[in-house]
């Protein structure tokens, strides 16, 4: 069994969902059901993924993964909207980029 505590990966996706619900907090309470909801879902299940794949871990970090590009699409389109600035979000997205990398890498380390 591994301890998905001591995973850098797990930590820097704990440190990201962090921040997103920080960042959350600023957007509009007209978004609560709408991109709140779903962003703070894809940050959330990031770390969750990889926590819960012992079994079945490259398929545990795909679907990591898959957060990692719909979250990283739903801030690109909240910057669209306006609903946030670009200035605020570009260092959340830049992690998210880094932890897309680093998953990808260990995933390849498993097979």
């Amino acid at each position: 069994m591994h301890n998905f505590r001591q995973l850098q990966i797990w930590k820097e996706g704990m440190e990201m969902a962090k921040q997103v619900y920080l960042l959350l907090a600023k957007f509009p309470s007209s978004e609560k059901f709408g991109m709140i909801s779903q962003i703070s879902r894809c940050a959330v299940s990031v770390p969750s993924n990889i926590a819960e794949g012992y079994k079945e871990f490259a398929h545990f970090l795909s679907i990591a993964l898959g957060s990692l590009f719909e979250l990283e699409t739903q801030l690109l389109l909240a910057i669209e909207l306006e609903i946030i600035s670009k200035n605020e979000i570009e260092p959340i997205i830049e992690s998210v980029i880094q932890l897309e990398k680093k998953i990808s890498a260990f995933k390849k380390t498993l097979k």
